[in-house]
């Protein structure tokens, strides 16, 4: 009995034990215990211990954690290094960083693809191969010889100044060792009559090892056959690695001068197999280079070659037409491809959920589409909206329903269409599904997955005989999100110097001082210049030296400048009956440079260091201009029935005030964006004048310039209530504008409707 029990209280034990001592006695019986060090010993004479062998060096295993023979203690010991600080007398040179991680770690691109073209294609094929590849690579430049005085716009076009073939071939070669051989690994060079299909291009070079010096299109042999080895036809187009171009980088200049050529590919390819001894491979580590030649009058759709479908690059392209069929069937086979794994990774989920401890029931619903949000608490659950086919329930300004309009029709109508649709592939031909009305619809966007919906759906099933049936169905849909992709944004900083500019009117003057104390408090730090625009109307003008409205706001200025030594606010006055902001900017414009960065104000503005590092931050010269959206306050007599804040000041809450939709007129932008977008302009106001009063800077923006236009709110932009004076004298649409911000920007609906309760109950009183 008391066996028993002893066996029972050492049984959870007993492996351990066991574990433990097997554990010492597998490490004594691998150990050597030998005191000399590893690797190659130093020979023992003949005798002593039975080892010595004539001729032959003895390696023996050291004991762990002994140190090598003839090495002393005093190797390993740690060694003080004294400090020594630099001398004061010498200048201390500023290391120099690179602007990027990945330019200090020497990580470069992967493919860069230049187009060979002429000055009588520039504008018709080269136009047709940069609207099929452009938007899929990295990096895309054009080399001509020659070109005309109209550039296509939105291509990278390098001009040589000859027409010459082997001098632009010579040159193109020369370009990419000075420009991009340190940004690029591979160098695909292709001429402007040759289809590449661009998906197919990239994962060519990034299966190859960026090591080989590689040379790789379709090997041809030398015209005469003289030259030993083949050379890469530029027809098809040709790969270039890197480490090749390198080796050629120092002979060159001599391949220029000593070979002669009637053709530019011939001459690249005497030129490569001469100095650097690499012949043009069609195949390489098992990686094949596909291609097609292109017979008369080919057509994409009927082409029933298999090396068609799978080739690269097709060539001969005899006009922009036959381009853009060849893309567009390609496009569809690579559509077609990505489809089919699709449904196999979805098989594969469903395949190998069942393996799991959940079962099938793992499986999210779509395949491969990350499960719904599950909320922790009541104030994380998702909102269902819900909407019929031409209203919504949802509506930005609160109202009951509004009229769906725009994006959000257009997306009701995908998604119902949609859903008919897949009913019908998945019904038919047993029954044709028809839609005869959507009886209630509701959607919810969850970031984690994307936009849900649910419909029910009214439908005419109609079957193969032609009986119909009307029925309910409901159906769940799923928009998901697509890929996140970061978009490359050019560099910029937050030590630009902002010039801001204040147009003022009569109707702003009593403004003009909280502005003024405003832009002085931010000086201490901020690198930043006001200008103020004085605007008077014709009537205003006359009166100037008796009676000049500015003069109180032109004493704050001197008051200003006098308080604060290192404030200089320049003014400017203007007169004109019709204030466009356009007009106006055309008088700053050409007092500053174009590399100007403008803040456009309002003088109700109440500006900070941190909205204007975002101004500097969110406007990127040639690239992006941006219009903040400010905060007003509403009537203080409706949002706080008359009584100030405590702190006085406008709080960012949602009962002090809204962002101003219907307000265009902060504006950060370049005085050379301007500039541009304003010369493109010039002939449509040459014919009608009034352009300059029907448009504002935003329009002006969006109609003549390529640029991004960045519409967002500002928190940190604040403007206390004030009513706008409207000018009828501008556009419609500018007016009206204007009567919108004043009279949504009374209060919110519902402190409004309390305030016509209380007033009706004082009048039934």
């Amino acid at each position: 009995m008391r066996l028993s029990m002893i066996l029972s209280l050492l049984r959870p034990v007993g492996p351990v034990v066991v574990g433990i001592s097997l554990g010492f006695t597998l490490s004594l019986l691998s150990v050597t215990w030998v005191e000399e060090p590893c690797g190659t010993g130093p020979r023992l004479p003949a005798g002593q211990g039975g080892f010595a062998d004539s001729g032959h060096d003895v390696s023996v295993v050291r004991k762990p954690n002994s140190f090598p023979a003839g090495l002393d203690n005093e190797s390993f010991e740690p060694k003080i290094i004294p400090y020594t600080p630099p001398d004061p007398k010498k200048v201390q040179k500023k290391p120099v960083r690179s602007r990027y991680i990945s330019t200090e770690l020497g990580m470069r691109e992967r493919l860069f693809v230049g187009v060979l073209t002429s000055k009588t294609t520039l504008n018709t094929l080269a136009v047709a191969v940069n609207r099929t590849l452009g938007h899929r690579l990295d990096k895309l430049v054009y080399f001509t010889g020659m070109r005309g005085r109209k550039l296509p716009h939105g291509m990278a076009v390098v001009t040589h100044g000859d027409d010459r073939p082997i001098w632009n071939m010579y040159q193109t070669v020369k370009h990419l060792l000075d420009h991009y051989i340190q940004e690029f690994d591979w160098f695909y060079l292709v001429q402007d009559d040759t289809y590449t299909e661009a998906h197919r291009i990239s994962k060519l070079a990034a299966h190859l090892s960026i090591d080989a010096d590689l040379y790789l299109g379709r090997p041809e042999e030398f015209i005469g056959g003289d030259t030993e080895g083949r050379y890469c036809y530029g027809g098809f187009g040709y790969l270039l690695s890197r480490g090749l171009l390198k080796k050629l980088q120092p002979h060159l200049e001599s391949c220029r001068n000593d070979i002669l050529s009637a053709r530019p590919d011939e001459w690249l390819g005497r030129c490569i197999i001469d100095y650097t001894h690499v012949n043009c491979v069609e195949e390489h580590e098992g990686i094949r280079y596909r291609y097609f030649e292109l017979g008369k009058n080919v057509d994409p759709e009927r082409e029933s070659d298999p090396r068609f479908k799978i080739a690269f690059t097709a060539h001969p392209v005899l006009d922009p037409v036959q381009m853009y069929r060849l893309h567009k069937h390609f496009a569809q086979l690579e559509l077609e491809k990505t489809y089919q794994e699709i449904e196999q990774l979805q098989r594969e989920i469903q395949n190998t959920s069942s393996l799991t401890v959940e079962g099938e029931q793992s499986a999210t619903w779509p395949l491969g589409i990350n499960r719904p949000f599950q909320p922790r608490t009541r104030f994380e659950v998702l909102k269902w909206d819900y909407f019929t086919e031409d209203q919504t329930f949802s509506c930005v300004d609160d109202s009951p329903k509004c009229e769906l309009i725009g994006a959000d029709l257009a997306d009701v109508s995908d998604v119902i269409s949609t859903a008919v649709d897949e009913l019908n592939r998945k019904y038919q031909p047993v029954l044709h599904v028809r839609k005869q009305q959507l009886l209630n619809g509701y959607r919810r966007f969850d970031a984690t997955r994307g936009m849900e919906y649910t419909l029910d759906l009214q439908l005419e099933l109609v079957t193969q005989k032609g009986h119909s049936r009307s029925i309910t169905k409901r159906v769940h849909l799923v928009r998901p999100l697509s890929e996140v992709e970061i978009i490359p944004m050019p560099y910029v900083t937050e030590a630009s110097r902002i010039n801001v500019i204040l147009p003022l009117t009569a109707q702003d003057r009593e403004y003009a001082a909280r502005f003024l104390q405003s832009f002085a408090d931010i000086q201490g730090n901020e690198n930043s210049l006001l200008t103020l625009l004085f605007i008077y109307d014709p009537f205003q003008a006359q009166q100037v030296s008796q009676n000049d409205i500015f003069s109180q706001v032109k004493s704050q200025i001197a008051e200003c400048e006098r308080k604060y030594r290192g404030i200089k606010i320049p003014w400017i006055s203007v007169k004109t009956d019709a204030p466009s902001q356009i007009r106006l900017m055309d008088i700053i414009s050409k007092k500053h440079p174009v590399d100007t960065l403008f803040f456009l104000a309002g003088v109700g503005s109440r500006i900070s260091t941190e909205f204007l590092n975002r101004c500097r931050m969110n406007t990127i010269n040639n690239w992006q201009v941006f219009f903040p959206i400010h905060f007003q306050g509403y009537n203080p007599e409706v949002s706080e029935h008359g009584q100030q804040s405590p702190s006085g000041i406008l709080e960012l809450v949602r009962d002090s005030g809204r962002f101003d939709r219907d307000v265009f007129d902060e504006a950060c932008f370049y005085n050379a964006d301007y500039m541009a977008a304003r010369t493109k302009m010039a002939a449509d106001a040459q014919e009608n004048e009034e352009i300059l009063e029907m448009l504002d800077i935003y329009e002006m923006f969006i109609r003549y310039s390529g640029l991004h236009i960045f519409r967002a709110v500002e928190p940190s932009l604040l403007q206390a209530y004030r009513t706008r004076a409207c000018n009828p004298r501008l556009s419609e649409e500018i007016y009206h504008r204007c009567v919108q911000s004043n009279l949504e920007g009374l209060g919110s609906r519902s402190q409004l409707a309390m305030l016509l309760f209380e007033q009706e109950q004082g009048n039934s009183t």
